[in-house]
């Protein structure tokens, strides 16, 4: 036995599941790993969360928020126990009905359990932040916007992954950053800011915003309103049709009473950002950890990014990234995967 799983026997064994079946579940894209364990106390089902600090891993985020979620009556797993020092969490099991998963099998249908998940975010809106939750800044999501220049543009393209500093970079950090500064200057509610069906759960037995479950929160910072709703409407991993991203959208307009136009415009703002991050993101994930099914991926990110860039506030930024990002067509997706795993960290 090595030294990780004594660790995680000791665990299980204090919280009452050390006799428990113990079986693999999906993780995601960072260095956590998950387990499904039934037979515990009265014949219960938890999923453990192995989560190793010494690979960069921090559980306390995850159980903070968590707390928080929990008690503003949102669907967040219980913890059942932690170990923060070891990277360990046994929490609530709640079930295996993805978003995704459930719509792909045609078991609920998509407009109820989106017209739940806005509500959820209004719900969750009506409330403040932690105060101590840092907030996502007009610079930090310039910076964040930037690696679609980085990675890529300029990954992709050169031998070396483009530095920070790399030219088409800088241009869309320099485009971006004034037009956040201006138009999402305030931190006012928490954003999740990976608010989408592979990272929510249908609960049909649970009553209004408690039927959506939560998950994948722990990087959640203080952000704009708009943040998760673009992140739920824009999935980077399923196509939501338009007339729904549209009705949804008014949903929540309606629902909060904010001012529509300064609204919209924030949601497209954001969303360009977003999509901005994930191009970057998606590219550097297949060109430096060697995951090139995420280039797949990245001819939907770019489509949303366009439709982003059609509101007429953002012709400025448009022009930009007509000048800074190639279309992702198929030889540069080609050249992204052929390149998996071989580019550094510049």
């Amino acid at each position: 036995m090595t030294p990780r799983a004594a660790r995680i026997a000791t665990f299980l064994d204090a919280a009452g599941w050390g006799m428990a079946t113990r079986a693999p579940l999906a993780g995601d894209a960072s260095n956590r790993r998950y387990e499904r364990l039934s037979g515990g106390p009265v014949d219960a089902r938890a999923v453990l969360m192995d989560a190793p600090p010494e690979k960069g891993e921090d559980t306390r985020p995850f159980v903070y928020i968590a707390r928080h979620l929990r008690g503003l009556g949102l669907s967040a797993p219980k913890i059942l126990a932690e170990d923060n020092a070891a990277g360990l969490l046994l929490l609530e099991d709640l079930g295996d009905d993805l978003y995704a998963r459930v719509l792909q099998e045609a078991r609920a249908d998509e407009t109820e359990i989106y017209a739940a998940a806005v509500d959820a975010l209004v719900a969750l809106h009506n409330h403040p932040p932690p105060a101590d939750l840092p907030p996502y800044h007009p610079e930090l999501m310039a910076e964040k916007a930037a690696l679609a220049g980085q990675w890529y543009a300029g990954g992709s393209a050169t031998v070396a992954a483009a530095g920070p500093d790399h030219p088409a970079a800088r241009a869309l950090a320099d485009s971006i950053g004034p037009r956040l500064a201006r138009h999402v200057p305030t931190a006012t509610v928490l954003v999740q800011r990976d608010y989408h069906a592979e990272n929510l759960l249908w609960l049909p037995d649970r009553q209004g915003v408690a039927r959506v479950g939560l998950l994948d929160f722990q990087d959640a910072l203080a952000g704009h309103p708009a943040y998760d709703l673009v992140s739920l409407l824009e999935d980077a991993r399923r196509d939501v049709p338009k007339a729904l991203q549209s009705t949804m959208l008014a949903r929540y307009i309606a629902a909060t009473g904010t001012d529509a136009d300064r609204f919209r415009r924030a949601y497209a703002l954001l969303g360009a950002q977003r999509n901005l991050r994930i191009l970057g993101v998606f590219a550097r994930l297949s060109l430096h950890y060697g995951k090139p099914h995420y280039a797949d991926l990245i001819p939907r990110v770019w489509g949303h990014l366009q439709q982003d860039l059609t509101h007429p506030d953002l012709t400025g930024l448009k022009d930009t990234v007509d000048l800074t990002l190639p279309p992702p067509d198929p030889e540069r997706l080609d050249r992204l995967k052929a390149r998996c795993a071989t580019v550094p960290t510049p």
